[in-house]
């Protein structure tokens, strides 16, 4: 029989610790906005998307979309006649989760061609953001300041020098 450690103890190091009190914030502060306008575009978007991935299954295994409506209560209809049903009916759900991912994909490409843009810049002119930016991370990082950047700054490739 196996003695289940309830107290957690020695369960994790101080990277799982970062992570989880970043997932905590995170969840915290998305709930403390959930009902305000600042969200409301964001979700009208991911409504679409849901009712687009519908339309796409029902076109996909030969159906007709004959409407789709996303209303501003954040909810949506899409019209269809024929298809398989039960390829289209799940369609929305995987359908977001897919939209989702691939706009995360790019967002994070995008980043890396920025931070690979402001590199160039800095490197042949005199604008040096980058540098001192990253020595300030670096420094942040060596004098112990908890953020949740440090996950993403211990990997390997980043070495940057004084």
């Amino acid at each position: 029989m196996v003695k289940v450690n309830w107290e957690l103890q020695g369960c994790c190091d101080r990277d799982q610790k970062i992570f989880i009190a970043a997932v905590g914030v995170s969840t915290v502060v998305i709930l403390l906005l959930w009902r305000t306008f600042l969200l409301t575009p964001f979700k009208l978007i991911t409504v679409f998307l849901h009712e687009t991935s519908h339309a796409l299954a029902c076109k996909l295994t030969c159906g007709d979309v004959e409407g789709m409506q996303v209303h501003p209560n954040e909810g949506g209809v899409t019209q269809t006649r024929g298809g398989i049903y039960w390829i289209i009916l799940p369609a929305g759900y995987l359908g977001s989760s897919f939209w989702g991912m691939w706009f995360l994909r790019w967002l994070c490409i995008g980043f890396i061609v920025f931070l690979a843009v402001v590199w160039v810049i800095q490197e042949f002119t005199k604008f040096h953001s980058l540098k001192y930016g990253l020595h300030l991370v670096y420094l942040s990082l060596r004098i112990n300041i908890p953020w949740t950047g440090y996950i993403v700054l211990r990997i390997p490739i980043f070495h940057i020098p004084f």
